[in-house]
């Protein structure tokens, strides 16, 4: 039996959950490849592909998550994709090997490619649009908390208890949320039997695989040249891959909700501020640690502050939105968390602790504002026949967006390193890193501007003075 929505609605809270796990997952391993690589008696670089493969994977599965929830129902296939997580994570733990473990990871980014989209398709769903706000605040946590505590929680549990424990926690978790799931969610069917598009899907999948494996060559250091090649063939297949949806009668992905201006605004000019949000979360911990010699307890008492801003925003989102709504939202909120990532070039050594806590503080609340703003605007005034499309598609864009702040930050961290003709990083290179990072986030001002002040207003619940 569903629950009614309400504002007390447990969907968002359990599409969170599951959301969170996969997040997590996500970044958690990065610190436990050292001791996982001595256990399959391999290198670290070489355990790396396990992430390469869960990312590309992923990227493979979003495009046919909307399809998939019409097709079998999306409580089904929410639930399916969480119970092969589990089991994915349960076999990560017991993988004995290299070719087991990616093995392992490819079923888990399956399982994940369908859990986020189809979760966040229930939400945008099965909610009334003056509770958007308040659904998607809860629904975006995972993507702010997740990146920030994944790295020193993983190397927590490493130091404490063996890698193994890193996937084996997945399973209560995923349990727990699994068993809600499937009393609480609602069975969304649709009632038109659309065929596969199997050509979109090939092209659509095949330009993440080649945009997110280049940016991923990128991010880890590798060699630059085949990384831009990756880039430019996923580029040139995805624009080929827009074409041809444009015109086909059942796209695997329906772009029709570009023609609404607050959806394309979220997703085209919002992408610049996904590239400075995901920017943020890489390089602080390497600041404190690479330029500022902490080690993770340290340096985890800084990310306090960050994650206190993310989370302490979630309180006032909504009274802000319904105040000042989402143009002059974006406009403010761009500028201050822009400046915020820029002013955390000023951080050196000796700084108060006071001081760098504040300034983290502003740049985790701003980042949190900016991005439940984003995803909220993404679907404030898109129709109900076309949110399935329009969910696929703000998925990839997400995702790309988050990959490319990876890679953004590391190469200016590479680039600024060999300029100095360093061999190692200092705090000369973060600040470029963040500078650029902040004028990137700073570019979208100019088309939150051109918002009408009414934008979203139905999902803000924010009347402008001259529309009363």
């Amino acid at each position: 039996m569903a629950f009614k929505f309400s504002n007390l609605s447990p969907i968002p809270l359990i599409v969170a959950v599951a959301m969170f796990m996969e997040l997590l997952d996500g970044t958690i391993i990065v610190t436990a490849l050292p001791q996982m690589a001595q256990s399959f008696h391999t290198t670290p670089t070489s355990l790396s592909l396990g992430i390469t493969a869960y990312m590309l994977t992923v990227a493979c599965c979003v495009p046919i998550s909307g399809w998939m929830a019409d097709r079998f129902g999306s409580r089904t296939v929410f639930c399916s994709a969480v119970a092969v997580f589990i089991l994915a994570s349960v076999l990560c733990a017991l993988s004995v090997g290299e070719v087991s473990f990616v093995f392992a990871r490819v079923l888990q980014g399956a399982a994940a490619g369908l859990m986020s989209p189809v979760g966040r398709l229930i939400v945008v769903r099965s909610t009334e649009k003056k509770n958007l706000v308040s659904a998607i605040a809860i629904i975006v946590w995972p993507a702010l908390i997740a990146p920030v505590v994944g790295p020193p929680l993983g190397g927590l549990i490493t130091t404490v208890a063996n890698w193994h424990w890193i996937f084996l926690l997945n399973v209560p978790i995923g349990g727990i949320g699994l068993y809600f799931a499937m009393r609480c969610l609602p069975q969304q069917i649709s009632q038109e039997r659309r065929p596969f598009d199997i050509l979109g899907f090939l092209m659509t999948a095949g330009s993440l695989v080649l945009l997110l494996g280049g940016l991923d060559q990128i991010g880890s250091g590798r060699a630059i040249g085949p990384a831009v090649l990756l880039i430019l063939a996923g580029l040139a297949l995805g624009f080929g891959a827009v074409r041809y949806m444009r015109r086909a009668v059942h796209p695997v992905i329906d772009l029709a909700a570009m023609n609404t201006h607050t959806f394309a605004v979220a997703n085209v000019a919002g992408s610049l501020a996904r590239v400075a949000i995901a920017a943020s979360p890489f390089l602080i911990p390497l600041l404190f640690q690479e330029a500022f010699g902490m080690n993770a307890f340290q340096a985890g008492l800084f990310l306090l502050a960050y994650m206190l801003g993310n989370l302490g925003m979630k309180l006032v989102t909504t009274p802000i939105l319904k105040r000042f709504g989402f143009r002059q939202v974006l406009v403010f909120n761009s500028a201050i968390s822009g400046l915020s990532i820029m002013a955390l070039a000023l951080i050196a050594p000796g700084i108060p602790f006071a001081v760098c806590a504040v300034m983290l503080f502003i740049s985790g609340a701003s980042r949190s504002m900016e991005f439940t703003s984003l995803q909220t605007l993404t679907f404030a005034d898109v129709p109900d026949e076309l949110r399935t499309g329009a969910n696929a598609f703000a998925a990839m864009v997400q995702q790309l967006g988050f990959s490319l702040g990876v890679a953004l930050g590391a190469v200016t961290l590479s680039v600024s390193m060999a300029l100095r003709h360093g061999k190692t990083l200092n705090i000369t290179d973060f600040r470029w890193a963040f500078l650029i990072a902040g004028l990137i986030g700073l570019t979208p001002v100019l088309s939150f501007m051109r918002l009408a002040h009414d934008a979203g207003a139905e999902v803000s619940g924010h009347r402008p003075k001259a529309a009363v």
